[in-house]
């Protein structure tokens, strides 16, 4: 997985911490939470606070799908 693998870094984002609102989840940590992710393969330097709330934004689908 890459930053621009929205869906799927939601996706697992979701499996790994699925009682955490994502939207309660500052941009800071989920750099964190993404790069510490089992098959998150990208630099950790390319990311951007337009690509963090793209993923964030597809954990909260995931998440709101499931509650």
């Amino acid at each position: 997985m890459t930053w621009s693998s929205f869906d799927d870094l939601g996706i697992a984002l979701y499996e790994a911490h699925p009682d955490t609102d994502p939207l309660t989840v500052r941009f800071t940590d989920l750099h964190k939470m993404v790069t510490g992710l089992e098959g998150f393969d990208d630099d950790p330097q390319k990311s951007n606070e337009a690509k963090l709330e793209a993923i964030q934004m597809a954990w909260y689908e995931e998440w709101k799908d499931n509650q």
